[in-house]
């Protein structure tokens, strides 16, 4: 199965902006949105870890959804996520959507019960046979507890006509490459990890599921272009000019950091819900120091991050 829109390159694992007083800020959202597209993005993916999926609620979930498809107005597909540690509410949840204007779903793997690969397996078996959608697999072993094969998912890639991509953030080049090299014809293989992703896509990725592009969209949308059309040298000075703001994004929890820039930049009020909390001082000084030193937003879009 194909998805309706070509869903490669580079797509962005959005944010949830929050008021202060804790609800779902729409009026930024509607910002990020705009601002990654503008920013020249390749689609978009709401729900995902990113986005604090986990602390809200089925009606906010919708909402979010529902923003962001009034907001795209179809100009990149949009990717939902979907996942969970119960298989049969993830396939209820699928059958009980309105999937209109959404390409296909990610879906990361259980977590918390760490299954076997063949529990893995099945889990990602009735998530394929329910969705009307292409599926997404998301593999981050450091979230939730177990590690999706190289051998699962090309049984998977090849069993289940509409599983047509995986999400890989295992860290594990091995395990990538693997896939990569066997993967069935029109498989394909995303970065989840923003600081691997230049390295991935010199071994044949398709592109990233990234969340420094929340804040450099270009210049990260950019990279990957270079690197995906074989010009891997201009690919690299983007790729190390980004590094240390990435490990920065990461160096005190996931949205943490992103949100602290995101708020530096004026695309959000750095608002998260318990149990994340936000960046520490020194993480966040050292996030505005090289903002200020890129010169945000003007190196965005000239000079080295071109």
């Amino acid at each position: 199965m194909k998805a309706n829109y070509p869903i490669e390159g580079t797509g962005v694992a959005i944010v949830t902006p929050f008021h202060n007083y804790g609800t779902i800020d729409f009026t930024h959202l509607e910002k990020l949105v705009n601002n990654i597209i503008e920013g020249g993005i390749d689609f978009v993916v709401a729900l995902g870890t990113t986005s604090e999926a986990a602390t809200l609620t089925y009606d906010e979930k919708t909402a979010v959804m529902d923003c962001v498809i009034e907001t795209v107005k179809k100009r990149v597909p949009i990717v939902m996520g979907m996942g969970g540690n119960s298989t049969q509410s993830v396939v209820t949840t699928i059958r009980n959507t309105d999937f209109d204007n959404i390409a296909a779903i990610l879906s990361v793997a259980p977590y918390y019960n760490k299954p076997n690969q063949k529990g893995l397996f099945y889990h990602f078996k009735n998530i394929a046979a329910a969705s009307p959608l292409p599926v997404i697999l998301y593999n981050v072993p450091g979230r939730t507890g177990s590690n999706l094969s190289a051998e699962t998912t090309l049984r998977l890639a090849t069993e289940m006509h509409n599983v047509i991509a995986i999400k890989e953030a295992s860290g594990n080049m091995t395990q990538v490459m693997e896939i990569l090299h066997n993967r069935p014809n029109g498989f394909k293989v995303f970065s989840g990890d923003d600081a691997l992703t230049y390295s991935l896509l010199s071994l044949g990725a398709d592109g990233v599921i990234s969340v420094v592009a929340n804040v450099y969209p270009r210049a990260f949308s950019n990279m990957v272009r270079l690197a995906r059309s074989g010009n891997f040298d201009e690919a690299l000075k983007i790729h190390f000019s980004l590094l240390p703001f990435i490990k920065l994004l990461f160096a005190d929890g996931n949205p943490a950091g992103v949100k602290a820039a995101l708020e530096k930049i004026d695309i959000l009020k750095n608002n998260l819900r318990l149990p994340m909390v936000k960046a520490n001082k020194s993480v966040s000084l050292q996030l505005e120091k090289f903002l200020q030193e890129y010169e945000y937003p003007l190196k965005e879009t000239t000079n080295l991050l071109v």
